[in-house]
């Protein structure tokens, strides 16, 4: 009842913090459009570099950047605990499942809902995509004042099996950017000590106390903090914003965030009624803050801490499926980047003057499925490895580049959608693979 009341509490509080961001945030792109139109733009940058300005970026040495630093001290602390929490998360709920055939099945059964979803979303954009295309909507970009820019060099996609398997224990925990090797780590550990059981009591002991710390530091830092950072954070995000660079590309921006809203609202009730034949309706009001969180933070891995909190206390979620599932949604489960990404793909073909045919719409479906799978759960991230897809595709011309361009320019607000999509997939998944386990406590779920 404790954290029930502690949940509705923290809802509201992030729902009033969307708000007043979306409203402040709005009054500040008016004010900057304003002053930029009469020529006060010396004033826009004062209050940009006392409020707003990233303290790192080059040439901002005397900035202050109130709204930045407030908004990177909170994802910072998350992110904090990211691979630790992972690691012990995942060894712990592989440890304590004494019954080798019981794994298993919560693997097979979580990876198969992983592979069905994402599927389903690439099929979906790609519909989605063909018929914004044959309406003509997707036309070439005014080259106006976007700089080319040429992002990261893409890589083989398939370079993401080859970094599962870290050549260095220890380095794999230096970084959050390859999660892959930490879960691998982890299962490999959880598997030894299951294997070993009496033998590796004490270091179990150790984990479950970690774990402890962890909850306890993640609880303190999302119930005194989260409301006011995600003020900020959305504060920012439409203050640095400008409207000029949207009108480009409108079409694209329009059809992902109708993409990303209807597969959101239609797609995971029904994967929740036919896969795991219960209410969506609970699920979709409590995994609201999840959301709400996720497009605040633009990171699945800050949000995984609620994320799992909200899936095991108030939608009934065993813990052990909890933390399997939700640490590993978090690296391979994308469905809204795998969204974002063929649409954004398709846009810059058509813009750029390449011809698309089905053979390249499959390629490029193929792509995005290997690339989403191994795209970090950090802002921005998404659009990083579009680059990856268009050079796989062969889609690099100048054209090409300068749609790219505009994406990396103005997609921050979509990669905020994206990651709600992104984590309420990872907590539909867990209360899918519960169900079918009888882990699932329905009380609770419908409460």
């Amino acid at each position: 009842m404790k954290s029930k009341q502690s949940g509705k509490k923290l809802a509201k509080k992030m729902i009033i913090a969307l708000i007043c961001g979306l409203v402040a945030g709005l009054g500040c792109i008016l004010l900057r459009e304003n002053l930029l139109a009469s020529g006060q733009e010396s004033l826009w940058n004062t209050i940009n570099n006392v409020l707003f300005q990233d303290i790192t970026a080059e040439g901002a040495n005397n900035a202050i950047g109130i709204f930045y630093i407030v908004g990177q001290l909170f994802v910072n602390a998350l992110q904090l605990i990211i691979v630790p929490m992972v690691f012990v998360s995942i060894t712990l709920a592989i440890c304590t499942i004494t019954d080798t055939k019981k794994l298993g099945r919560i693997s097979s059964k979580t990876i198969l809902t992983f592979f069905t979803t994402t599927v389903c979303a690439l099929i979906f954009a790609g519909v989605v995509s063909t018929v914004v295309y044959h309406l003509g909507l997707f036309n070439a970009v005014d080259a106006g004042k976007i700089t080319v820019q040429q992002g990261t060099a893409g890589s083989n996609p398939l370079n993401i099996i080859v970094s599962i398997i870290p050549n260095n224990f220890i380095s794999a925990f230096t970084t959050n950017g390859n999660v892959l090797a930490i879960v691998f780590l982890a299962v490999v550990t959880g598997l030894s000590m299951n294997a070993l059981e009496e033998q590796t009591k004490t270091l179990k002991k150790v984990f479950e106390e970690v774990s402890k710390i962890i909850s306890l530091f993640l609880t303190f830092v999302i119930n005194k903090f989260a409301p006011f950072a995600i003020f900020c954070l959305l504060t920012r995000t439409f203050a640095i914003y400008g409207i000029d660079s949207l009108k480009p590309a409108l079409a694209y921006v329009v059809t992902v965030i109708i993409a990303l809203f209807v597969y959101l609202f239609v797609a995971y009730p029904i994967y929740l009624m036919t896969m795991a034949r219960v209410n969506p309706k609970p699920f979709m009001k409590k995994a609201a803050k999840v959301a709400l969180f996720g497009f605040s933070t633009s990171s699945s891995a800050a949000s995984l801490p609620l994320n799992r909190k909200t899936t095991v206390e108030e939608l009934g979620v065993h813990d052990q499926i909890a933390s399997f599932v939700l640490p590993l949604g978090m690296t391979v489960n994308m469905d809204g980047t795998a969204i974002m990404q063929v649409i954004a793909a398709m846009f810059v073909a058509v813009s750029s003057g390449y011809k698309v045919t089905f053979m390249s719409m499959a390629i490029i479906a193929i792509l995005a499925l290997i690339a989403s799978i191994g795209t970090p759960a950090a802002p921005g991230a998404g659009a990083i490895i579009l680059f990856t897809i268009l050079t796989g595709i062969g889609y690099t011309n100048d054209a090409a580049l300068l749609a790219y361009s505009l994406i990396l320019a103005i997609n921050r607000p979509i990669e905020m959608l994206v990651t709600s999509l992104n984590v309420t997939g990872d907590a539909a998944t867990s209360v899918i693979v519960a169900k079918k386990e009888n882990m699932l406590d329905e009380e609770i779920y419908h409460s």
